[in-house]
């Protein structure tokens, strides 16, 4: 890996970096030595490798990623949620708030229309309301709520798109 000494913030990803994040994202399972086969790479070179991007948060997490059905989450819920105020406190507040909520998967805070944008599964539309009185109420500064719910789910990934060529100065 090619450090650049620049700046101490700026991590320079080479060709081989982003050969081991291509195949971590489609099966962080591999052993060490399957993984350094499959980006042709010596498995010490790829141990040392993967430990500096864990070590420098390119890696953030490794986890297992569930067939929500199989695990009776169901109700899959895209929800737009407007607070009553937008100054700093009240959107920091709101984010430590559905931290909390396994069922909130993701939150962002989105620009132009509503405030947050979450996607909530849950196993039916009972759990759903009751996520909804626990959280996004008025007593939470939540003025208004939008959902909408799936009915498929044609596409899923957390896998990143990645450059071909390694061009990528990340900041850490």
């Amino acid at each position: 890996m090619v450090i650049d000494t620049t700046s101490e913030d700026t991590l320079s990803l080479d060709a081989l970096d982003l050969r081991l994040l291509a195949q971590l994202q489609l099966d962080a399972s591999l052993t060490n030595q399957d993984l350094a086969q499959a980006v042709n790479a010596s498995p010490a070179t790829c141990l040392r490798r993967v430990r500096r991007l864990v070590q420098t948060g390119v890696i953030e997490k490794t986890v297992v990623i569930l067939a929500p059905a199989q695990v009776g989450q169901v109700l899959t819920a895209i929800v737009e949620v407007t607070l009553m105020t937008q100054d700093a406190e009240s959107l920091a507040r709101f984010e430590r708030l559905v931290q909390w909520e396994a069922a909130i998967q993701q939150c962002y805070r989105v620009s132009t229309g509503p405030d947050f944008l979450l996607i909530i599964t849950v196993t039916n539309m009972s759990a759903y309301q009751d996520l909804v009185h626990r959280t996004l109420t008025a007593a939470n500064q939540v003025r208004n709520v939008r959902t909408f719910f799936s009915i498929n789910r044609s596409k899923f990934s957390a896998q990143l798109p990645l450059p071909k060529t390694p061009t990528i100065n990340n900041r850490r």
